[in-house]
């Protein structure tokens, strides 16, 4: 058993308001930081609890007209911890009996409780002990405290999720540790759009100043990742090594997704409108049509009598503006009318073998190429998990969908109110848990996504956030949003968050682990020796 240093004792609270503990040595406050965990020993139970706020109190409001000028004084000496003391608020979250019965808090300890330090045996008794084989993965250390904070990734990957904060606060970094969990378990597949290339083969480091590389997810689990790519010129100049190009033809582009796109490619609502229509009466390859039509519009502009437009009913301005906007999307790269190519089939192809997926855009990081092909991706793969589950519930001798998370950045570009009914990524966050996918949302902007996603996320994770609105949002739902606010807003600028939801037992603030040597170390792919020839040496013998 270990050493419980006491820190006090319980002088008033309520389980809504939270407890009010007297600290023994008003001199130890500085010691003593908000998001710290705590426990407190009861007649018949222990209490875990997080600090939440710390304040000075006096007992003689004499003391705050006329205090001791010198701290070290012996008048300062007598007054501190009976005149003059400190005091915490903490907030009780679960309790454990005597037979070991862990359990959420319904009730108060006694008047004088114990108010104690929390031990490795506290964190181990309520976080599990770290055991990949069964999906017990570190995320980091409790704040101020040694002893590792294990996640269940099975609960994790059940349900949707977000990890949020400002940028610059280690969001990254956070999502790399996150899905490298994921990837080392095999519970599920991944597909990972990753728009800046951070994620795939390497990605940077700034510390004081200083830029360095650090591993990707393929270079960490080479037999259980796949590198795809928009761009295989940038993949070539970085040294990536690409499994297989993307290529779209764009008889896969609806008019659901050129809504999606009416912002970036500057659409009117009625060009829109018109996109649906030609949908609707061209089919399947309405785009190629549309643009010969424009052609035809062309040839007999001197006779407007005689424009086929007249038969749609388009004005002529409206549909200048859709041709113009089609125009730009036939000018990316990736789209490819030539190519029979189907990315989506080898793309889940993959999945369906258990491995992960990192999608990189390469030169394509502009907003409206990562919407239009994240957006149309994942459109095709709900479509293909919603038959292949709903074909295993009429026949349990086919196969389940494999379990898919899919992380999206920026994910307030798809998910803002005006768009979550539009995108496929909001019916993926309400509906898909029961066809085996979830989303892992990664946003600096929380406050501008759909209020109706945020609630289906699971378990989230904050970085620091300054806004108050982003803050409100991330903490939607949560019991006691007041108390986990103020520690929302004093968590460091780096590395440090604030964990919570149905993954974990009881909200936690902690440091997430370092992203370096030693962690790769822990986390080599087992199938086979890890790649170790450095991006150059790959680039080398795959591009010769």
């Amino acid at each position: 058993m270990e050493y419980m240093k006491k820190l006090g004792v319980i002088t008033s609270g309520s389980l809504t308001q939270g407890l009010s503990v007297k600290l023994i040595h008003a001199a130890a406050v500085e010691d003593l930081a908000v998001g710290r965990y705590l426990t407190v020993q009861g007649d018949k139970k222990r209490f875990f609890c997080m600090l939440t706020d710390i304040s000075l109190m006096v007992t003689d409001m004499r003391l705050m007209q006329s205090p001791p000028t010198d701290r070290s004084s012996f008048e300062a000496r007598v007054l501190t911890d009976t005149q003059a003391y400190a005091q915490a608020q903490i907030s009780p979250y679960l309790t454990r009996d005597g037979q070991g019965q862990i359990e959420p808090v319904k009730t108060v300890p006694p008047h004088f409780a114990a108010v104690l330090e929390a031990t490795n045996e506290d964190i181990e008794s309520i976080f599990g002990k770290e055991d990949i084989k069964n999906s017990i993965f570190n995320i980091g250390n409790p704040l101020d405290m040694e002893v590792k904070l294990n996640l269940n990734l099975k609960a994790f990957a059940e349900r949707s999720n977000g990890i949020f904060g400002k940028s610059g606060t280690g969001k990254t970094f956070l999502t790399r540790i996150m899905l490298s969990g994921l990837v080392q378990s095999g519970h599920c597949s991944n597909l990972v759009f990753d728009m800046h290339n951070e994620y795939g083969w390497e990605g940077v480091s700034e510390k004081d100043g200083q830029k360095s590389k650090v591993k990707g997810l393929k270079q960490l689990f080479p037999h259980k990742v796949s590198i795809f790519t928009l761009d295989i010129n940038s993949s070539k100049n970085r040294g990536v090594p690409v499994d297989k190009e993307v290529k779209i033809n764009s008889q896969y582009i609806t008019a659901a997704d050129i809504a999606l796109l009416r912002g970036p490619f500057n659409l009117s609502d009625l060009a829109v409108t018109a996109a649906f229509q030609l949908e609707d009466r061209l089919g399947k390859n309405w785009i190629e049509q549309t643009l010969c039509l424009d052609d035809q519009i062309k040839n007999t502009e001197c006779d407007a009598s005689l424009s086929p437009l007249t038969e749609f009913n388009i004005h002529q301005g409206t549909f200048g503006n859709l041709i113009r906007g089609l125009k730009d999307i036939m000018r990316l790269g990736f789209i490819d009318n030539k190519s029979q190519a189907d990315s989506v089939k080898d793309i889940l192809d993959v999945i369906q073998n258990g491995k992960s997926v990192v999608l990189e855009f390469g030169g394509y990081h502009d907003t409206k190429s990562y919407l239009l092909v994240a957006n149309l991706l994942s459109r095709r793969i709900y479509e293909r998990y919603q038959k292949q589950m709903e074909a295993h519930f009429g026949d349990q001798n086919k196969p389940e969908p494999q379990p898919l998370c899919i992380t999206i950045e920026e994910a307030h570009s798809f998910l803002t109110p005006a768009l979550a009914s539009q995108t496929i990524f909001g019916k993926i966050a309400r509906e898909m848990r029961k066809y085996n996918a979830s989303l892992l949302i990664i946003d600096q902007r929380p406050s501008e996504i759909d209020d109706e996603i945020m609630s289906q996320l699971g378990t989230r994770i904050s970085c620091l956030l300054n806004d108050e609105k982003d803050v409100e949002s991330v903490l939607s739902g949560m019991s006691g949003k007041s108390e986990l606010k103020k520690v929302l807003f004093r968590l460091s600028s780096r590395q440090q968050a604030l964990i919570f939801g149905h993954a974990v037992p009881m909200p936690i603030a902690f440091a997430p682990r370092t992203y370096n040597q030693d962690f790769y170390a822990t986390m080599q792919d087992k199938q086979k020796p890890a790649l170790d020839m450095g991006a150059d040496g790959l680039a080398d013998d795959l591009f010769n």
